[in-house]
């Protein structure tokens, strides 16, 4: 057996050896070895040295194999986790996308439009609609202004692609430090995608979709495209969207003229429009304002010299001029501006015939007269028209402070116009004959137990018409009334433009019919342009925002509806009422007016009417009671 090894070269095991030191006990491990390629050489069986110090080598080897497979486990572990957490990561950003529409179909919604209601100079009187301002593009901004947004909410804004991990990564740390939602990793596209496609409520699902729609935007459109639609779409509070809206409302200026301290103030109120607004809480705007100046100033956005300039003259809230009358007149365009242009689609400006001047004038000198007078007489209200000759509104004040009551009294609210009423009445007799020398009786009356007196009980006898109106003798004019007909007065009144509805009975000639101050003006500005009926209006014009006329107002009017002789002497004699009647105190030296006042049964209200060749005035004070 021995040589048949030693020819082959082969060594059989032998399961029956004794022990571990048996040669053949040995062979087989050698055998077994050298099968696993051990680097043991065959036919070592003759001396034990070598298979004892192989044995040592493989003992040695085993902890090193057996740390290197843990290792491999663990890493093959982990990329069987990390490729399992990206399918499921697929799953759930698949899942979200699927509640969204069709990206080929995803588009960004148009914003809401704008109506920037103009004076007849250009001026910005009031902006309707639902976002308060008109859409800006970036290149009319002070550079500055986008910079605040940039360096405040989202400093990486160009170069991240919608989402900043390192952005995300710092408020998780300030978060958890702050033991709260201390900060928010969005960045200006989220907060874009948010505002444009999502509710505010703060959910996970919210927060996919927002990333997901982030990176749509971020694909669709160039950085500064983005950052003008955020511009625009972004909430500041007090109703404003968009910077424009926000710069109005809180500056009274365009979003193009803010200065540093503002365009910072600004940036810093998207944070928390109703906890930051400079007129609810200046102190907290201005620190927040100086947290933006400094970012900016870190980021090279704005100068030092120029970050300490702002620093020292903070922003403050511009104070809110008057009363807000022009809101007034704004209504009033809205009231009417379908009639002319139909569904509005997009930003469009109306220009009106309103001047800001006589605006101004007409408000202060309402709100002082009641503040001075108002708790002697018991008024607390009052309204004034102003146009020209031809119909177009001046000015249009519809209350004492449009911040408490919004009731447009010089529109919708109906009154008795009391004595205001005569100079129809008069009309009537004039175009039947009768002329400013005729004479009537000044003496008590009365018509089925009906007495009208005269405001001073007293009585004068034979009087022309021309004293008459000039006095506002009650007599005469209800035997006017009588003499023409209370139906041929309520026809003349409504020739000349008066819209609501008349009793055509006895008291009609001392004016306990309502009208409103804008009608009534209206009808007067007929004496005023000789005879030819007007048509109230305030729209001049209307524009898209690219500056197409969708509207333009011709000239028109209701013709003549009063004969030249007839309106010279219906002229005359109004003019005798500022000469020596009951508006003598209102004469004003160097002036031709003419006009009439009134008051009503009781003292309820009180009228006064006048005009000049250029202007008519209706003013009325009473209460909403």
């Amino acid at each position: 057996m021995a040589k048949g090894r030693e020819r082959t070269g082969r060594v059989e095991p032998r399961f029956e050896a004794d022990g571990p030191g048996d040669p053949a006990s040995l062979d087989l491990r050698l055998s077994r070895d050298d099968r696993a390629g051990g680097g043991v050489a065959r036919g070592t069986s003759k001396g034990t040295g070598k298979a004892v110090s192989t044995r040592s080598a493989r003992a040695a080897a085993a902890p090193r194999r057996r740390r290197r497979s843990v290792l491999g486990t663990l890493v093959y572990g982990t990329m069987i986790l990390g490729l399992w957490g990206l399918v499921a990561v697929a799953g759930i950003v698949a899942y979200h996308a699927s509640q969204l529409p069709p990206i080929d179909q995803l588009s960004v919604p148009k914003r809401p439009p704008n109506i920037a209601i103009l004076a007849a100079d250009g001026s910005l009187l009031a902006n309707r609609g639902e976002t308060g301002g008109r859409t800006v593009s970036i290149r009319e901004l002070p550079p500055y202004l986008p910079r605040a947004f940039v360096a405040i909410e989202d400093r990486r804004f160009y170069g991240h692609l919608g989402i900043d991990p390192i952005g995300i990564a710092r408020a998780i740390g300030q978060n958890l430090t702050r033991r709260g939602v201390a900060q928010g990793g969005s960045t200006l596209t989220q907060q874009l995608a948010k505002n444009l496609f999502l509710t505010q409520e703060r959910t996970a699902s919210r927060k996919i979709q927002e990333a997901i729609l982030a990176l749509w935007l971020e694909h669709k459109y160039s950085k500064d495209e983005i950052l003008e639609l955020y511009l625009n779409r972004v909430y500041f509070g007090a109703g404003a969207y968009g910077v424009e809206a926000a710069a109005q409302r809180y500056f009274a200026k365009p979003a193009k003229d803010v200065t540093l301290a503002e365009a910072a103030m600004l940036g810093g109120l998207v944070q928390a429009p109703s906890r930051l607004a400079p007129n609810r809480n200046l102190p907290a705007a201005q620190a927040r304002a100086a947290q933006v100046l400094a970012a900016m100033q870190e980021l090279g956005f704005a100068k030092p010299a120029d970050v300490q300039a702002a620093l020292a003259k903070p922003a403050k809230p511009a104070r809110p001029k008057g009363g807000g009358s022009a809101n007034y007149v704004a209504d009033l365009v809205m009231d009417v501006l379908d009639d002319y242009v139909g569904k509005i689609e997009t930003d469009v400006s109306v220009q009106t015939t309103v001047d800001p001047a006589i605006q101004a004038v007409a408000e202060r000198a309402l709100v002082d007269e009641l503040n001075q007078k108002g708790t002697r007489y018991n008024v607390g209200q009052g309204a004034v028209v102003t146009m020209r000759p031809d119909g177009a509104i001046r000015a249009l004040i519809g209350g004492r402070d449009y911040a408490q009551s919004q009731f447009n009294r010089a529109t919708t609210a109906k009154r008795q116009p009391g004595s205001a009423f005569k100079p129809f009445v008069y009309l009537a007799a004039v175009e039947r004959g009768l002329t400013p020398d005729t004479v009537r009786e000044d003496a008590p009356i009365t018509i089925k137990g009906w007495n009208p007196e005269n405001y001073s009980r007293n009585y004068s006898g034979p009087v022309t018409l021309r004293d008459a109106l000039a006095h506002s003798l009650n007599t005469v004019a209800v035997r006017l009334g009588q003499e023409v007909g209370p139906k041929a007065v309520v026809q003349t009144a409504q020739r000349l433009g008066i819209t609501s509805p008349l009793q055509a009975n006895a008291s009609i000639a001392l004016g306990t019919s309502e009208v409103t101050p804008l009608e009534l003006v209206g009808a007067y500005a007929t004496f005023a342009n000789g005879g030819m009926g007007v048509i109230p209006y305030v729209i001049a014009s209307v524009k898209t925002s690219d500056g197409k006329i969708v509207y333009k107002r011709a000239p028109s009017g209701l013709g003549r509806v009063i004969a030249p002789d007839a309106v010279g002497m219906m002229n005359a004699m109004l003019h005798e009422v500022f000469v020596s009647g009951t508006a003598k105190k209102g004469d004003i030296p160097g002036w031709d007016l003419a006009g009439k006042t009134g008051t009503s049964q009781d003292f309820r209200d009180a009228w006064v009417v006048g005009f000049s060749g250029t202007l008519v005035t209706g003013v009325w004070l009473g209460n909403d009671d």
